[in-house]
């Protein structure tokens, strides 16, 4: 802990450490990243360096570190720090893979399955109009719907563009075109039950669910053995998520839809990069 030696009346402003538990890979690689950036449009002079800078960001997304709590302690002002994690978040989300691409890339692994799910980043409540359309019945809270594909082992390869809380999993699928990508790629997916229904074509499903129980019909045993089954097989998926959402500033989201997918993007790139190591 270091006195910075600034008084306002009795109260004498403390700066701390923090550990910040990345990769060396990771701050290199995004600094490497600001630097072409810096040189492209070119800036000729920060306040601090782009290695500086990077860590600033880096602590904004994985502790969810309050711009005006970090420019108190680096001599920088808050306006700057949102600046540069705009700046940054930017350059990360345009390196995000393309669906297409992604899947091109599953295929040339050899690989033939991916798994599908979809999950709700909790934001603030909105007022207004907003607020109907940002509420998940399902999950009774408000948010933005995010569908994602992973490898077999759980890997994130793609993240959709956000959708409000009130839209279904079926129609956000729908409107990216996952049968129609799948299809083209010749690889089929995994899903929950929250996907039933998804297919273009019920009598050649690229999209894998179970069978969902209805009021008046039980399920067989075969059909519970045939849940668990697809269950345990794309058990990985929910690994990806966790992994994502351990950068902390996906706690609660204070951001519009358009630049929460910038956002999502830009962490799925940092998370690959994490997971690669």
């Amino acid at each position: 802990m270091t006195n910075t030696n600034e008084q306002s009346g009795n109260t004498v402003n403390l700066t701390y450490s923090c550990r910040l538990p990345l990769s060396t890979t990771t701050v290199n690689h995004v600094a490497d990243l600001l630097r072409e950036h810096l040189k492209a449009i070119g800036s000729r002079w920060r306040s601090r360096t782009p290695g500086q800078i990077v860590v600033l960001v880096l602590a904004v997304l994985r502790h969810d570190q309050r711009a005006a709590d970090l420019a108190g302690g680096n001599q920088v002002s808050a306006t700057t720090i949102r600046r540069w994690t705009d700046e940054i978040v930017a350059l990360l989300a345009a390196q995000a893979p393309r669906l297409d691409r992604a899947l091109k890339k599953i295929t040339r692994k050899g690989e033939q399955v991916v798994l599908l799910d979809g999950t709700l980043i909790r934001t603030r409540r909105r007022s207004g109009k907003a607020n109907r359309k940002n509420c998940s019945g399902k999950h009774r809270s408000h948010g933005l719907l995010f569908l994602a594909l992973t490898d077999e082992r759980g890997n994130l390869i793609w993240i959709s563009a956000a959708r409000r809380g009130a839209a279904s999993e079926i129609k956000t699928a729908r409107h990216d075109k996952l049968c129609e990508h799948l299809r083209t790629a010749g690889l089929g997916a995994l899903s929950d039950l929250g996907f039933v229904g998804v297919n273009d074509d019920p009598d050649d499903p690229v999209i894998i669910t179970g069978v969902k129980r209805i009021r008046k019909k039980k399920l067989t045993p075969g059909q519970k053995q045939a849940n668990q089954i697809i269950a345990a097989a794309r058990a990985p998926v929910e690994h990806g998520f966790a992994t994502l959402k351990n950068w902390r500033i996906l706690t609660r989201l204070r951001l519009n839809p358009t630049r929460a997918t910038n956002l999502l993007r830009a962490l799925l790139v940092l998370t690959n990069l994490e997971t690669a190591r």
